[in-house]
């Protein structure tokens, strides 16, 4: 018998979270990372949703922040009634660098074997971007004390998907369709490779 799979996304942050934007580029434009990470997130569930029905969004498209830990505890809580879940967090990046990488909790757990998949997932999709790792424990995602890795009861992953603070290639591509639907098609494909793995 199948097991009964709970899908987590968690669109970082509100527009409330202070300093999670780009700078205003010349040209006007401008990235509200709240707005970013909700894009994606909305594209991976409206096409996942058509494969896999048990997704849960860890906020509403109301803009304001959630707290990490009411998102956490909601996660863990709905998560008990199936029999595996899997909590994926979106983010875009900033710190002046370039390139895509994913967090995992510290130590060795089953997290990061999904973080490799999506790693391999989106090395696909952006063949010429620059991708950022940590080998030293033998895999490729960072670890970190993030409070939504290390709290929720269940394989986590945070992505940062390129550098909002650094316009090119990284917020050029970030602002556009082309490229949130890209980022949206990796994780999509890197969370049904999960869940056939679950399964």
């Amino acid at each position: 018998m199948a097991k009964k799979v709970l899908i987590i996304l968690d669109p970082g942050h509100g527009n409330n979270t202070p300093g999670k934007r780009s700078p205003v580029w010349a040209d006007g434009r401008q990235l509200f990372e709240h707005e970013f990470n909700w894009d994606v997130v909305e594209r991976i569930k409206n096409k996942l949703v058509l494969i896999h029905e048990d997704i849960h969004i860890t906020r509403g498209n109301n803009v304001v922040d959630v707290p990490l830990s009411e998102r956490v505890s909601v996660a863990n809580s709905i998560a008990k009634n199936y029999d595996a879940s899997v909590f994926v967090s979106v983010h875009a990046n900033a710190g002046g660098g370039t390139g895509w990488e994913v967090f995992t909790s510290v130590g060795q757990t089953t997290s990061d074997k999904y973080a490799t998949i999506f790693y391999e997932e989106m090395q696909k999709e952006f063949p010429n971007m620059k991708f950022r790792k940590d080998t030293s424990d033998g895999d490729v995602d960072k670890e970190s004390q993030f409070y939504v890795l290390k709290n929720t009861h269940m394989p986590a992953v945070l992505t940062e998907n390129f550098f909002m603070d650094t316009l090119t290639p990284d917020c050029e591509l970030i602002m556009s369709n082309q490229g949130r639907e890209k980022i949206a098609e990796a994780h999509i494909r890197a969370i049904v490779k999960i869940l056939n793995l679950i399964k």
